[in-house]
């Protein structure tokens, strides 16, 4: 009570109501090596006891809760806000202020609710009342410089950042079948077995001409292939999925060239919070730093944008600009080929019948979006197809008086006189 009897700011109806220490580290990793902040965090109850309070209240719900720009949602201090409008809190007390918030907006909000309820603030050092024009200057200024200097740290840290991916040399985790050599250079991982079967995966891939048709042929096989574990650096070995043979064959680190900020974050204004998400993929060249021939690949440079080229065709995304798709399974003469005439999307095929002999070729329009089906055409198996102005190269699947087998060698002739690479023979996805 010594401190009590010197500070005319705590008055009896702060010391009827309870008191709330509020802890905070900014990540999970301050939080299991911190220690040391945590006990001096701790420490401020028996300072808030000192005072005069009998009932404190700890709220340490935000250990490993950022308190920046576009960060999570913190329940401890949403707790603390509720409870002092509800007026039943005398003094919320930290270690220093900036644990409170690192932005304007939730500075301003705790300030105005203690403002309106009469609640006191503490620190390690001073007892605030936020009625009184002075305190409420000397907070607004440290709740100013917690916020700059926060934003001072990440400028310095991205700066840092950008400026060591600038010289290739920034790199959270190589790649499979990547090491390094005692000098820091990359090189092939010393296991042969792992550089073989990274090598395996574009060969056939090459082969084959489809990332899913590569998948199915290492499944089919039961060929394993490494992968970079969750946690610790041994490479571990089991079935691959379709994602990291996609990923293998996309990584333009394998041709030998270093990319940094392939995929950047964006803060996005959702349901009134800001949230940090990730941009779709860039291509190589387009990233914020691109450096050709950086490190020994396994394929050249050349190789790698054929093989881009391939995947994109191959996808059934309407809006790739190539003219061709892998040629899928079933009766359909034209899958891949077709293109609607009024917005540019792939036709897809779907069949019916009781042998599932009937194709029909649909345009989805914007039905995944709650619209409805651009345009639809269907044919049986050795009869005309209705013709129609609205697809492009109606002339390719018009022709009634055609025999079916006609009309597939037609088709495969077409098909090869347009693929780009002579070799390739793409066998559905």
């Amino acid at each position: 009570m010594t401190e009590l009897l010197h500070n005319p700011k705590i008055k009896p109806e702060h010391l009827a109501r309870k008191a709330i220490v509020y802890l905070r580290q900014s990540s999970d990793k301050q939080v299991r090596q911190n220690k040391e902040s945590q006990l001096l965090q701790y420490a401020m109850a028996e300072r808030v006891r000192a005072l005069g309070w009998q009932e404190v209240e700890i709220i340490n719900n935000d250990l490993g809760s950022s308190a920046g720009l576009a960060a999570a949602q913190r329940e401890g201090f949403e707790r603390v806000l509720s409870s002092v409008a509800l007026g039943e809190v005398g003094i919320v007390g930290s270690r220093e202020v900036s644990r409170l918030s690192r932005t304007d907006k939730d500075w301003c909000r705790l300030l105005e609710v203690c403002q309106i309820f009469g609640t006191l603030i503490a620190d390690e050092q001073q007892v605030y009342d936020l009625n009184n024009l002075d305190d409420q200057l000397v907070l607004g200024i440290k709740g100013t410089l917690s916020v700059v200097e926060l934003k001072v740290i990440r400028q310095r840290m991205l700066a840092g950042q950008e400026a060591k991916a600038r010289r290739g040399e920034l790199f959270k985790r190589l790649p499979i079948g990547y090491a390094r050599d005692p000098v820091g250079k990359i090189m092939f991982h010393p296991d042969r077995r792992v550089c073989e079967a990274i090598q395996l995966v574009f060969a056939k891939f090459r082969e084959l001409w489809s990332v899913r048709q590569t998948f199915q042929w290492f499944r089919d096989h039961d060929l394993e292939l490494p992968v970079n574990p969750i946690q610790g650096t041994r490479l571990i070995w089991k079935l691959p999925s379709q994602s990291l043979i996609r990923d293998i064959l996309r990584n333009p680190f394998y041709a030998g060239a270093y990319v940094w900020g392939r995929r950047p974050v964006t803060t996005l204004l959702v349901g009134g919070r800001l949230e940090k998400r990730q941009s779709a993929m860039r291509p190589a060249e387009e990233c914020r730093v691109f450096i050709r021939d950086h490190h020994v690949g396994y394929i050249d440079w050349a190789t790698y944008e054929e093989n881009q080229r391939m995947i994109r065709r191959n996808s059934v995304n309407w809006e790739g600009d190539e003219s061709m798709a892998a040629i899928r399974a079933g009766q359909g003469l034209l899958v891949g080929l077709l293109r609607c005439g009024h917005c540019g999307r792939k036709l897809h095929v779907r069949y019916w019948g009781g042998r599932g002999t009937h194709a029909r070729y649909l345009c989805k329009g914007d039905y995944d979006d709650g619209g409805q089906y651009c345009i639809g055409l269907r044919r049986q198996l050795g009869r005309p197809v209705r013709r129609t102005r609205t697809i492009k190269g109606d002339r390719a699947i018009g022709g009634g008086s055609q025999s079916a087998g006609s009309r597939r060698t037609e088709c495969r002739r077409h098909r090869s006189t347009c693929r780009p690479v002579p070799q390739a023979r793409a066998i559905g996805v």
